[in-house]
């Protein structure tokens, strides 16, 4: 038998596989043909195929021959495994697409092609190209978009860079950025960076805008999609909170105050109590109230809480109005009136003092309108103004007497008069009783409730049952103010009332859950050493406002521990080294997370949550004064005695240095010569001379000589006589000049001195009182000549 040769056709990266019959004749296998990748019959070597191509459509059509021109059928399989794009008809070799395309996901197919001639069949591994389609829109990254600035953001700042990405190619893949119009629009965008800034001109106030929401779009290049042109876009919003600065002042709320003192006060007691908040809500500052003037040093006010209080008696007080202006930063005034309580009854007065019973006898059918002697009635009512006024009658025998003034203010002198003088007759009885009565009965025992004072105005009472209840627009709030106090007011129909103060305490609710101050934290563990994570509730009281912390999840789980009251994380025990940390993350970093739970004790309770991201590390090893002031942490005044001695030797070496630099150098001062700089003279100035005294001396040498008295007992046993004081030289002779014939010659100071060798110490006590008359001589000239000098200089300016 014999062996048919394989065909010898090799085409770039395929792959060709030969089946080989036996038979008695040749027989070659069959071949696809090679048309290039652009063709879309052959073999599918390289064909391209677009992702957006419908599912249905026949993309190719494979085609070859048999040599010895038997017919050939197609075949087209995949990969174990792998997704089934295409299908062919092995008779036509028309190749279908049954399965979407994606480049994103899968840009390269590989395809098994057979042809087969009934005995021979020919396998080879094609790839097939998916190309791009705009069919992906722009995704942004690191979503969501919160971000946090201050409201002082200078116009045109950067605050934030807007990052998307598109998977597709070419200008399908190029994305740009644009805001969505808005009419208060305070920012804006740049289109390739995506960098957003504050608008040029725009400011940002967090009083009126504290949460700013921007809409930025992200849109592609544009791209060809199923035969159209399309360009995609993505939206996402970027939330902007503002920080607040400290640029409003504080105001006073609920103005005007009023305020009363009543007569029953004591000092410490409550006048009123003002408040004034901040207009900087999102960083408030502490306000701090003051009484600038009008109190008359009788009401104090606490700096903190505002409440104005009575320092003194209200007996003392001299006025029955004040105007107090109070100051935090803004200004107010607080109206105090001293109110009087109608808590005085009437009392009558005898001529030794308080009376309730007077007597007088008399005769039987006195005349009508004669006044009752005999007794001194005086009554009084202590209370002021309105409560002083008060009604007299007489309780008995009706019209018999008659009281007079019936009607009195403060104090009266009361008079009886008689009315009806059959009324006093001996037979009907010998004697006759009168008294002041107060009718609490009818019309006078209804009593009127009302409150007045700080705080009253949040209530409301019922004027008849005294019932206390809140106003309907009232919201109580404890963690705000839970106390309240005022006074009730009980009256009757003449005016007369009393006063009692209500207290009310506002009762703590669970209405506020805990808080963190981020929703992620980014804490550095040092081993050994905990980490703290702290949550805030603003309830007023406990057990509302007190928190316990719990781990939910951590990575790596079972790696912390929490202390539920504190909020302290450290690592479980085992955990001693960084060795330890990497054997457990397998990570260079050491960065681990975990979910802590914050919950209050309230009912019912209420919890949040932040994630916590902790970067492990080691301590580093310190220096030796690190390590000490590390061990002195628990010993504050051992540290500071250690830094005490070492500024004490400082400053000693210091002492020490300066005192021998200054030793050093008196001992080496010397005078220095000074140059002056002599100006030209103008010519139509006149020169000036300057005559100084001349001393003559027989030989020149003699202005050289020193006074020895050593020396002096040598010479001879005479005493010498004392020589006059020395005075100045007289001026050298001046130089040729070589000035033209007009201009005039000029006198030149000079300052000439003398040389004196070093003596005994007898010599210089001795020299030291000619010397002081030689030196004030010398001194003397050399004045003049300097104010000459400086006249001369003056001209030439």
């Amino acid at each position: 038998f014999t062996v048919s040769p394989p065909a010898s056709l090799h085409l770039g990266n395929l792959e060709p596989v030969y089946l080989f019959s036996h038979k008695g004749q040749s027989d070659y296998a069959p071949y696809f043909y090679d048309n290039g990748p652009s063709s879309t019959n052959g073999n599918m070597a390289l064909f391209s195929i677009s992702e957006d191509t419908p599912v249905g459509t026949q993309v190719y059509i494979l085609s070859g021959r048999d040599p010895e021109g038997d017919p050939v059928r197609y075949g087209l399989t995949f990969e174990k495994g792998s997704k089934e794009y295409f299908r062919v008809d092995s008779k036509s070799g028309n190749v279908t697409l049954i399965q979407e395309l994606d480049r994103e996901k899968q840009g390269e197919i590989s395809v098994l092609v057979s042809i087969t001639d009934g005995r021979n069949k020919v396998v080879e591994t094609v790839r097939v190209f998916v190309t791009d389609a705009n069919d992906e829109p722009p995704e942004f990254q690191n979503l969501p978009f919160i971000i946090d600035i201050p409201e002082d953001t200078a116009p045109g700042s950067s605050i934030y860079r807007v990052q998307a990405t598109d998977k597709d190619i070419g200008s399908g893949g190029s994305v740009s950025y644009y805001l969505q119009t808005s009419p208060f629009a305070k920012f804006t965008i740049d289109g390739h960076s995506g960098i957003l800034r504050v608008k040029p001109g725009e400011t940002l106030d967090y009083e009126t805008t504290p949460t700013h929401f921007v809409t930025v779009v992200a849109k592609d290049g544009g791209g060809k999609y199923k035969g159209k042109h399309q360009v995609l876009t993505s939206t996402a919003t970027i939330t902007i909170n503002l920080i607040d600065a400290q640029d409003m002042p504080p105001s006073f709320i609920g103005t005007p105050y009023f305020g009363y003192v009543y007569e029953v006060s004591v000092p410490g007691s409550e006048i009123f109590t003002v408040y004034a908040k901040d207009g900087d809500q999102g960083n408030p500052n502490p306000i701090h109230y003051s009484i600038m003037n009008g109190s008359d040093g009788v009401f104090d006010i606490n700096g903190t809480s505002g409440c104005i209080t009575l320092t003194t008696y209200p007996s003392l007080l001299k006025n029955e109005l004040y105007e107090i202006k109070v100051k935090d930063y803004d200004i107010t005034m607080v109206t105090v009136r001293v109110v009087d309580l109608n808590n005085h009854p009437p009392t009558f007065y005898g001529e030794n003092g308080p009376q309730s019973k007077f007597e007088v006898t008399m005769y039987e059918h006195p005349p009508a309108g004669e006044i009752l002697r005999g007794f001194k009635i005086t009554v009084n009512d202590s209370d002021q103004g309105a409560n002083a006024k008060f009604k007299l009658r007489l309780v008995g025998p009706s019209r018999v007497l008659r009281v007079v003034p019936q009607t009195v203010l403060n104090e009266a002198q009361v008079t009886i008069i008689v009315e009806d003088t059959s009324g006093i007759d001996y037979e009907k009885g010998p004697t006759l009783s009168f008294k002041a009565n107060d009718p609490d009965s009818g019309p006078w025992g209804e009593v009127k409730y009302t409150i007045y004072g700080s705080g009253s105005d949040l209530f409301t009472i019922h004027p008849s049952s005294g019932l206390i209840s809140t106003q309907p627009w009232t919201t109580l709030d404890a963690e705000v103010r839970s106390k309240y106090n005022f006074y009730v007011k009980a009256e009757d129909s003449e005016g007369k009332y009393s006063l009692a103060e209500a207290f009310v305490t506002v009762l703590d609710m669970n209405d506020h859950p805990p808080e963190f101050d981020e929703k992620l934290l980014e804490k550095t563990m040092i081993i050994g050493t905990p980490v703290r994570v702290e949550a805030m509730d603003e309830d007023a009281e406990s057990p509302n406002n007190v928190i316990e912390y719990s781990i939910m999840t951590a990575d790596p789980d079972n790696a912390f521990d929490i202390n539920a009251n504190t909020g302290e994380i450290k690592l479980k025990p085992y955990i001693k080294s960084m060795e330890i940390v990497q054997n457990i993350t397998k990570q260079k970093d050491c960065k681990w997370s975990l979910v802590v739970q914050a919950r209050d004790r309230g009912s019912p309770s209420f919890s949040t949550t932040a994630v916590v991201n902790i970067d492990i590390t080691e301590a580093v090893r310190p220096g030796p004064m690190a390590a000490f002031l590390l061990k002195s942490r628990d010993n504050p005044m051992k540290a500071l005695a250690m830094v005490t001695v070492i500024i004490s030797i400082l400053v000693g070496v210091t002492v020490l240095i300066s005192t021998a630099l200054y030793m050093r150098n008196s001992k080496s001062n010397r005078i220095m010569p000074t140059r002056r700089i002599i100006k030209r003279r103008p010519r139509d100035q006149p020169p000036w001379t300057f005559r100084m005294p001349t001393i003559t001396f027989n030989d020149p040498a003699e202005k050289f000589l020193i006074d020895n008295p050593e020396s002096g007992r040598q010479r001879t046993s005479s005493p010498r006589p004392k020589p006059p004081p020395p005075s100045a030289p007289s001026l050298p002779p001046p130089p040729p000049s070589n000035t033209r014939p007009s201009e005039r010659p000029r006198a030149v100071p000079t300052i000439s001195g003398a040389l004196a060798s070093k003596g005994s110490k007898k010599a210089k006590s001795s020299r030291r009182k000619e010397g002081n008359m030689s030196s004030a001589l010398v001194s003397e000239l050399k004045m003049k000549l300097e104010q000459k000098i400086i006249e001369s200089n003056q001209g030439y300016c």
